[in-house]
């Protein structure tokens, strides 16, 4: 992740738009409920990482539901985890962490690791093939993530990645009475996304995201080469990956 404004950081840094993340993804960007609901569908997991934890709403919701569950969050940043660490103190079976996932390193391995709008997600736009989206920017550093994320998932489990509508530009109220905005800008590499935050016309926020895409070959090639091969699609929500056993 690339940022252009002061405090958006180089990889993944949400620090910007961490004071009004919750309020803006609890006002209908997300549903959290489908979400667990299609990541259950993929289980049972007894040991499971998410990849760009945010705040903790997905891991709240699934932590609720899978009170035996071992689960670990990760994050870059660190505004996002110190809510995260709020809303699941009561969750004795939760870790989180303050990781880069391109220097990755837990001591232990997972059943399954996803992530939903985290580091890497799927854009499926009507009948074209889906295509992966990225918060990092660079090749090298996307190919490093992978494959410190790949030797942390247990053989025979699975990499499972969010699927998202195609992005567009749009203005909406949502629950506090403020404005969420957004922008889109193609470049040669993905697209740059901005977002806003208005009050009563005041912009209050703005956070400047750089990602990079990659086509549905690239990926599923990107992924074979660390032991991963696409697994059939069973829900509305993740696509799925599993690694040789």
């Amino acid at each position: 992740m690339a940022g252009t404004i002061e405090g958006s950081g180089a990889m993944g840094d949400y620090t910007n738009m961490s004071s009004y993340y919750d309020v803006i993804m609890t006002s209908g960007y997300y549903n959290y409920a489908q979400i667990v609901d299609d990541l259950e569908q993929h289980g049972p997991f007894a040991h499971i990482l998410e990849v760009g934890c945010g705040t903790g709403l997905i891991l709240e919701e699934f932590g609720r539901r899978n009170g035996s569950a071992r689960i670990t969050g990760i994050d870059l940043t660190e505004a996002m985890l110190k809510q995260a660490r709020a809303r699941l103190e009561t969750f004795s079976a939760i870790d989180l962490r303050q990781q880069n996932v391109c220097s990755l390193h837990l001591g232990k391995s997972f059943d399954a690791a996803f992530s939903y709008g985290g580091v890497w997600y799927f854009v499926i736009d009507g009948d074209q093939e889906p295509f992966m989206v990225s918060h990092i920017p660079g090749d090298s550093d996307n190919r490093m993530g992978l494959e410190k994320l790949a030797q942390h998932i247990a053989p025979g489990g699975m990499f499972l990645l969010g699927i998202q509508g195609p992005h567009f530009d749009y203005e909406k109220p949502i629950s506090n009475g403020m404005t969420y905005a957004q922008k889109i800008e193609p470049h040669a590499d993905g697209f740059i996304k901005h977002y806003y935050l208005l009050d009563q016309g005041q912009r209050v926020m703005e956070q400047t995201i750089n990602y990079r895409t990659y086509s549905w070959d690239e990926t599923v090639s990107l992924l074979a080469a660390l032991g991963f091969t696409p697994v059939p699609r069973s829900g509305d929500k993740f696509l799925a990956f599993r690694k040789a056993a």
